[in-house]
């Protein structure tokens, strides 16, 4: 079937490894209208698809491989798809977003998306041409490293899994050029289903709807980043890992397995550190004018360089300030497939655990000597590693320390400290996969780390924001932009701001209690919104490219809908309310000894988030929720 909506090849590739049966999966125009692509349409499948109760690494689960309307357009950071499943690591639902090149050359071969459904009786890739679709057999690429891999595969767009993903570590990941599908063990579904990767081939042209008006919304959208402080001079010039420096004087930054909130060293695995000695040069997903991408030397080669994550999770958090050993790891890490983020957090744990004598497991903060050993037993599941690779909640269950444990709904914390930080912490609990600062609503950046920040403490302004910034970020994602696009939802002068102390806690002050006012946005109707934000322009350029009748009104109630429809998935899955939390470390005890308000208060600020969802006191949406937002295809009395 294919779309009348532009922007869209209008084809979803259905295979089943089982069976080798290879055919097409029809997705209507009215599902697109409501889910525009990528994590949202991925889940729309699923929900259609797959009963509740699969186990994530049984044959039974369905791994969705989707692109978005704008994805291989031209459009600015554009070249985003998703990986979606049920999650291994957590039982939630399970997505992942990438900016490699596979999603690119997807669509250049005539394809929106993949739904993978069984399991080849032996290893297997998928190679995508415009003319015909092969399961091939893959036994001289099981056992490959993911760069080995993607060489072997030849030319085109590839996505592949590391030895992490063939023996299922629950938090392996899915490479794409040097880019990452990390969080929640998509890689581990992969192996699971003895998929070693997916090459795709073509030359179809992405038709517009508006190829002018397009080119020409797209050349201002591209001036408007390059001529912006944030994405135009910060993630140029340090990428990701300017937020280290941006953190710790702040109390934000993880150190300890997130004991403490400042690092003594952080100017040694900081961004500016790693400019002025490491940085060979920048680069840049496909069609990105950001270009926050580092390559960095490291035994005479050029790799890629480290990000924010890594250099505060396997920094700060293990205690760690060299920096060479730091681009070693990042480097074996994404040449094993395994997610940089949650491997941080689970060697920090086992760190406190064997420092409170609850497992001698031979991790311990400041000790680096052994830690690319372990990463290959992690891989291998071999010694510790078996139980490491299960992830911090397992950990937490087997050896105890539960009230120390960084996770929420099984999915580790990424690396911002929640307790200086709330609207950030309300965001990791809610999160639909788990504790994700993205899909959380990166609330850090409008409380500690921005140019412009509200009062980090006051829970009251949070709900609201939250859930703002939660559905913005999702729609933009589902749209098919990198995320860091948002940031020039701040005004250029407000980078101005730090120069002018009285001026900057004014506009703190305004900020904070601008509460009521975003409360009243999200409840207006989109008939109210019917126009497109300059500094915010997806909306536009979706309609020019898509010609759907597309406003902002309409992408932030896209935004809502879909992430909704995620919620509905992980209630039919049993997870709810009581999985919206964090560890006791996090709620319980105070960050700063002379501020008892540097905790996270979920208990105050979730009856609120709630409600401005439309959900109900149990966090269940309503069915006036449900129809408002499109959803009626949804039987409550069936969660």
């Amino acid at each position: 079937m294919t779309s009348r909506f532009k922007g869209y090849t209008g084809k979803i590739l259905d295979i089943h490894l089982s069976t080798g049966a290879i055919g097409t999966y029809t997705l209507s125009d009215r599902d697109r209208e409501r889910f525009l692509g990528g994590r949202f349409i991925s889940t729309k499948i699923l929900w259609d698809l797959m009963p509740p109760g699969v186990d994530p690494l049984s044959a039974q689960n369905i791994l969705v491989i989707m692109t978005s309307p704008l994805t291989g357009t031209g459009a600015p950071s554009s070249s985003r798809y998703d990986i979606s499943a049920k999650s291994p690591l957590t039982g939630a639902i399970g997505h992942s977003n990438s900016g490699g090149n596979f999603g690119f050359h997807l669509k250049k071969a005539g394809w929106d998306g993949i739904v993978i459904r069984g399991q080849a009786a032996k290893p297997v890739y998928v190679e995508i041409e415009e003319q015909a679709v092969q399961i091939k057999p893959a036994d001289g690429l099981w056992g490959l490293d993911t760069q080995a891999a993607q060489q072997a595969l030849g030319r085109g767009g590839k996505i592949v899994i590391g030895p992490a993903g063939e023996n299922q570590v629950k938090y392996a990941t899915v490479v794409s050029q040097e880019r990452s599908h990390g969080r929640t063990g998509m890689g581990a579904v992969m192996g699971s289903k003895n998929l070693k990767g997916v090459v795709a081939r073509g030359r179809q042209k992405i038709q517009l709807q508006h190829p002018r008006r397009f080119k020409k919304a797209v050349k201002q959208w591209t001036q408007l980043l390059t001529s912006h402080p944030a994405t135009g001079h910060i993630a140029p010039t340090y990428g990701t890992a300017a937020f280290v420096s941006a953190l710790s004087p702040r109390h934000a930054l993880p150190t300890k397995n997130f004991s403490r909130g400042q690092y003594e060293d952080a100017d040694m695995i900081s961004g500016e550190h790693l400019a002025s000695e490491y940085l060979v040069k920048n680069f840049g997903c496909l069609s990105c004018p950001i270009r926050c991408g580092r390559v960095v030397r490291l035994d005479g080669r050029e790799v890629k360089g480290p990000e924010f994550e890594i250099l505060c999770l396997m920094g700060s958090n293990l205690l760690i300030n060299d920096m060479d050993a730091i681009i070693r790891w990042n480097n074996e890490l994404d040449l094993l497939g395994i997610d940089t983020i949650t491997v941080g957090n689970v060697l920090g744990f086992a760190a406190e655990l064997n420092e409170k004598g609850l497992w001698d497991n031979g991790i311990a903060f400041g000790q680096k000597d052994n830690i690319s050993e372990i990463l290959q037993l992690i891989a291998a599941r071999q010694g510790v590693g078996r139980d490491l690779a299960e992830g911090v909640r397992f950990l937490s269950q087997k050896y105890g320390g539960a009230e120390f444990a960084a996770h929420a709904k099984g999915l580790e914390i990424s690396g911002y400290e929640p307790r200086t930080s709330v609207g950030h912490g309300l965001g990791y609990a809610t999160s639909n996969r788990g504790a994700c600062h993205l899909d959380g609503g990166y609330m850090v950046y409008l409380e500690v780390s921005g140019p412009m920040t509200m009062d980090p403490f006051h829970y009251r302004s949070k709900p609201a924001w939250v859930i703002f910034d939660q559905n913005l970020l999702a729609a933009i994602s589902a749209g098919g932009n990198c995320l860091f696009t948002s940031w020039t939802f701040i005004p250029k002068i407000a980078y101005k701001l730090p120069q002018h102390k009285h001026l900057a806690a004014l506009v703190s002050k305004i900020v904070t209690y601008s509460w009521p006012l975003i409360d009243a946005v999200l409840n207006l109707p989109p008939a109210l919104m019917k126009f497109h934000l300059p500094f915010l322009p997806y909306s536009k350029v979706i309609k020019l490219a898509t010609g759907m009748d597309m406003d902002f009104g309409k992408f932030a109630q896209a935004g809502a809908r879909g992430y909704t429809l995620e919620r509905l998935f992980n209630l039919r899955e049993g997870i709810g309310k009581e999985q919206d939390t964090l560890s006791k470390r996090f709620t319980d005890v105070p960050l700063l000894k002379n501020n008892r308000n540097s905790r996270v208060p979920l208990k105050k600020m979730l009856p609120k988030y709630y409600a401005l969802r439309g959900w109900d006191q149990n966090g269940i949406p309503t069915q006036r929720t449900l129809k408002k937002l499109g959803l009626g295809f949804v039987d409550l009395d069936r969660l």
